[in-house]
Formats: C-alpha cells, sequence, structure tokens
C-alpha cells in the first residue's frame, strides 16, 4: 500500500511526460496560471464594488 502511495505521482509524471511535449506542458501550466489570476482579480474587483456600494448608500430606503 506504501509503494502505491509513493509510485503513483512518478507513474502520473512519467505519463505526461511522454503523451506531451515539454513546450506544451508548459504552455497548459502558464494557461492555468494565466486564467486563474484572472478569475481572481475579477471576484475581488466584484466584492470591491459590492462593498463600496453597501458602504455608500447602495441598499438605503428613504
Amino acid at each position: 500500500m506504501n509503494i502505491m502511495k509513493r509510485t503513483f505521482p512518478l507513474v502520473l509524471i512519467a505519463f505526461l511526460c511522454s503523451t506531451l511535449s515539454s513546450c506544451e506542458l508548459i504552455g497548459g501550466i502558464f494557461k492555468a496560471g494565466v486564467w486563474s489570476g484572472v478569475i481572481v482579480v475579477v471576484i475581488v474587483v466584484a466584492l470591491l464594488i459590492w462593498i463600496l456600494a453597501k458602504v455608500f448608500g447602495g441598499g438605503s430606503k428613504g
């Protein structure tokens, strides 16, 4: 059981290395990083706009 836990990451890396060229692999990693960053920035900006709208009277009735 313990040997399975140690060999699985090595098998996965070997599989990825044999199926993808290094440029494709690095490109995929950077694409994932860019899209993750874009999503985080959009969420933070939306949250900031929502908080500012609440603070400066976005929900006041009068």
